[in-house]
């Protein structure tokens, strides 16, 4: 056979020539031209099979035939036998030149009847019929597909389409058989594994339908139609789906699709397999849609509207499969190159890289370093000072070592007790926040430090209460009259027994205590508060959020009985001795006071209804008249109170509107009984202001006509996330309900930037004007914002139910309709849907990009933001922001599940260390 040789046309043309010679088999016969030729069909197959009827009586005759490709044809230029042919036909060409010309006028006149879609140069202009125009355009561009497939764009589609999770080197390979073959042993019955059990047993155990469409493929392939097989058919129909190549797999997917095995697929064939991948991914909607979606992709695939696909096109498809998914905001495309943060990513040494790791583990946790170790620092100096003291009283001759341990382990008790009452006083750190004091303390972190001194005193507890109990009582009790004679004067002159020092004052008290905060602490633990612990009724009672929160109220208990048991001491007679009331005094005031503030302010923040929103997802929307004179920042958040549910109950929620907005609005997932009660109160009724569906923020509804339940602001109240602008670039990320916070942020972006928008058009205005007025204008511009710090914003929300995209579906609709300058990136990931290039959602992200393409909005979410499938790679989340922002500080929040926290703060702390860009991250917790 010849190689080809390509021909280049002018830089103005849009044809390109293409030369093939084909060298025809001996013993290939030629049927007649007039009648009884082969029906090959119409550009089904390779052009060297049609040019078979070029041979003539088993000869070695050649032709070489130059062909020119446009947009939606094929030109026949020419022609012309080869130098063999030449050589053998010489005598021919001397005696009769006519011969090989009509010899190759014939030959050019049986492609054209052979192929009517080729058209000749001088009949580019005759009409022909529609069907065989149709067929003309789809083989002209299946052949310019084949000609611009390249092995990159292959492998690209390869990563595409996977049967299983991952297909790797042969060891792997190997590992993968053996556990599918160790799950055949378990599922099969007589060395037979069902139809039914094939996709647990291959790993498919989430869409068994789907893995039934692959083994009715893989059957029909065998010309079989069985509902079991054996291990030998097993490994052989997992040796196909495991296969390396892309043709193998695509041949797979395409045969899932045509059921009647005629090699074309219809509009019903895309429906059905549409559909078998929405019950894979568990998408009911785009179930529903289904018919609608098949035609879209026949409107792309089928344009001459044959009323099939073939498998070239689906190829292309997939081929294309970056094309096509460019149609949203890329994820972060670099406003600098690549050597401008990529620097720090070469080889250091390792001093330098030690001395890095340590500099930025110093910048990360300097504030809590410090004020943990002036704790700490305390804590052993109260202990020590008091330990001393104690040590060189006469009463260490008659209890020793126990009396100074327990009286030290009292005097850090004491200290605790005070700071507790600190970390919750909500509306004192939520002014320091504004304060200049944000910048060496750690307020993000009130809870953990809560916490941290719940275990010093829990500690301390054991060692007082335990060296008392157990070492220095049995010792006083058990002394000599002679070492009790050195401190009787203390003790009224009587020796007491074990039995008088514990139903004395201190005695009565410090047990009390004891089991007041046993109890407090024990339902205060994740596992009690979180409903972890299942107990059986009546003690159910003793677990979740309500048993934590009256549980804690034991502890208003606790402080007035420690304020008796340090007054009656056994060996401390003077004012100045009895330190108690000094430590916890004004701590205790604070906290009383702040109660006191809460309960006044909450009294005057009655609120009305103005609209709510039942969502899926077991969420609803409530939009509140703001209160008079009531400031708020974006990312914090506020407790409700019903009084018709409970009077005492008080629950926090992330307040999703901004702040300049003349209403309040929050989001609630329904995930305990209070929640629950609040949904049927506010919604219970016809009334006009309740709506049943979406929130627009632009909507406020219309106010209740008639009385509605009372409802009770308190706040707001300081989360990290308020701190937003202290950055120049936001990685905002969201698990489920915890993008709350965030919405409220990218509204207040937006507001931002469309007010310094109103500013500069302005000052352009006043510009233009006279120098009074010029003078006038200048006048009120001090009292105009100066512009924010950020810059840009990346927002992340990953979800596990598609129904959630309803919660913001207006705010993502707003943010992308007034982010004309690209500052907000949106992205969207639904970790129910199988992982983009997984063939159970391989068709779902074709349909998702070309519906996006043709009407500019998603198919799941119903917004312009585009939704990713499983979860974010959060390495390359992080690396493409470094990036793309070299030498900024990106602030990374995060509110959700601790699950997730723990990787995102180990990948700012990498990045940070590895790049120009210091991502500082902060977390809270629903």
């Amino acid at each position: 056979m010849k190689s080809p040789s390509f021909g280049r046309s002018s830089s103005n043309s849009k044809r390109s020539n293409y030369s093939r010679g084909f060298d025809l088999p001996e013993d290939f016969e030629l049927e007649a031209c007039d009648g009884g030729e082969a029906d090959y069909g119409v550009g089904g197959a390779m052009l060297s099979v049609f040019l078979n009827d070029l041979r003539q009586n088993n000869q070695q005759d050649l032709v070489e035939v130059t062909l020119e490709l446009e947009d939606d044809s094929i030109v026949v230029c020419s022609v012309n036998p080869t130098a063999n042919t030449l050589r053998a036909t010489s005598d021919e060409a001397a005696s009769g030149g006519g011969i090989l010309a009509r010899s190759l006028s014939s030959a050019s006149r049986n492609i054209r009847r052979k192929f009517p879609w080729l058209r000749s140069s001088s009949s580019r202009a005759s009409s022909e019929t529609e069907e065989v125009t149709a067929v003309s355009a789809r083989d002209a561009r299946r052949i310019k597909a084949k000609l611009q497939r390249t092995r990159s764009s292959a492998q690209r589609a390869l990563n595409g389409l996977r049967f299983i999770n991952r297909t790797t080197g042969t060891n792997d390979a190997e590992k993968m058989w053996r556990r599918v073959e160790s799950k055949f042993d378990s599922l099969s019955k007589h060395g037979l594994l069902s139809r039914e059990d094939f996709g647990e047993c291959i790993g498919m155990v989430d869409s068994k339908e789907f893995a039934v469409g692959i083994f009715d493929t893989l059957a029909r392939r065998r010309r079989q139609k069985i509902d079991k097989i054996t291990k030998e058919e097993l490994h052989d129909f997992w040796l196909q789906i495991s296969d390396q190549s892309f043709d193998a797999r695509l041949q797979i997917f395409f045969e899932m699709a045509d059921s009647n095995e005629d090699g074309r697929i219809t509009r019903n064939e895309v429906q059905e397999l549409i559909m078998l991948s929405a019950s894979a991914n568990k998408l009911c909607k785009l179930k529903e849609r289904a018919e609608e979606y098949a035609s879209l992709i026949m409107e792309e695939l089928d344009p001459e509207n044959l009323g099939y696909i073939e498998l070239w096109q689906l190829e292309e498809l997939l081929l294309q499969r970056e094309t096509y998914m460019n149609y949203s905001r890329p994820l972060s495309v670099a406003s600098v190159s690549w050597s401008q943060n990529l620097s720090s990513f070469r080889p250091k040494s390792l001093v330098r890289r030690a001395s890095g790791a340590v500099r930025y583990l110093i910048l990360e946790n300097w504030q809590r370093g410090w004020v943990l170790m002036l704790w700490l620092f305390t804590i052993a100096f109260l202990f020590s000072w008091k330990f001393y003291q104690y040590r060189h009283m006469e009463a260490f001759e008659v209890m020793g070592y126990c009396l100074p341990i327990a009286k030290g382990a009292g005097e850090t008790l004491k200290l605790n007790m005070a700071l507790i009452l600190l970390p919750v006083c909500r509306n004192t750190i939520t002014w320091l926040r504004s304060t200049r004091a944000r910048s060496f303390m750690p307020f993000d972190d009130n809870i953990n430090f809560h916490k941290t001194i719940a275990w010093a005193i829990a500690v301390g507890v054991l060692v007082h209460a335990g060296n008392h109990l157990l070492c220095d009582f049995p010792r006083l009790v058990n002394s000599s009259p002679e070492a009790f004679h050195l401190i009787s004067s203390d003790f009224g002159g009587i020796k007491p027994t074990y039995r008088d020092l514990l139903t004395g004052v201190e005695g009565v008290t410090g047990i009390l205590m004891v089991v007041f905060m046993a109890i407090s602490f024990t339902l205060a633990a994740r596992r009690f508060r979180r409903n972890v612990v299942r107990l059986p009724a009546p003690f159910n009672k003793l677990t979740g959020f309500n048993a934590f929160w009256y549980s804690h109220h034991l502890l208003g208990l606790v402080y007035v009985m420690l304020f008796v048991h340090g007054t009656f001491l056994y060996l401390a007679h003077e004012w100045y001795q009895k330190t108690t009331w000094m430590y916890i005094f004004v701590p205790l005031l604070l906290y009383i006071a702040e109660r006191s503030i809460r309960t006044c302010r909450s009294e005057h923040c009655s609120v009305k209804f103005l609209k709510v929103s039942v969502l899926p997802g077991n969420v609803f929307n409530l939009i509140m008249s703001k209160p008079p004179g009531f400031k708020y920042k974006s990312g914090q958040y506020i407790f409700l109170q019903c009084p018709t549910i409970s009077p005492f109950e008080w629950h926090p929620f992330s307040i999703t509107s901004a702040p300049g907005d003349d209403y309040l609005s929050v989001h609630i997932r329904i995930v305990g009984d209070w929640t629950e009660e609040l949904k049927r109160v506010v919604t219970e009724g016809n009334d006009p202001s309740t709506v049943i569906g979406r929130a627009h923020f632009n909507q406020q509804g219309i106010p209740y006509q008639r009385s509605q339940p009372r409802l009770f602001v308190d706040g707001p109240y300081g989360a990290p996330a308020q701190d937003y602008r202290n950055y120049d670039v936001l990685l905002l990320v969201g698990l489920g309900i915890g993008a709350t916070p965030f919405i409220s942020i990218l509204r207040d972006l937006i507001n931002s930037t469309r007010a310094e928008e109103q500013l500069d058009s302005n000052t352009e205005t006043s510009k233009s004007d006279d120098s009074t007025n010029s003078f006038a204008s200048s006048s009120l511009t001090p009292g105009v914002k100066k512009k924010q710090r950020t810059t840009n914003a990346h927002f992340y929300w990953v979800t596990r139910e598609p129904g959630s995209f309803e919660w913001f579906k207006g705010v993502m609709d707003e943010v992308a309709e007034m982010d004309l300058k690209g500052q907000i990136e949106l992205h969207n990931y639904l970790t129910s849907v199988y992982e983009e290039g997984d063939a159970r959602s391989t068709l779902i992200t074709m349909v998702q990009a070309l519906n996006h393409a043709k009407h500019g909005f998603d198919i799941l979410s119903g917004t312009r933001v585009r939704t990713h499938f499983a979860r974010p790679n959060w390495k390359d989340v992080f690396t493409k922001i470094a990036t793309k922002h070299p030498y900024s500080t990106v602030g990374v929040f995060y509110c959700g599940m601790p699950v997730l926290a723990k990787e995102l703060k180990k990948l700012s702390q990498e990045m940070s260390h590895k790049t120009t860009t210091r991502f500082e991250f902060h977390k809270e917790y629903f």
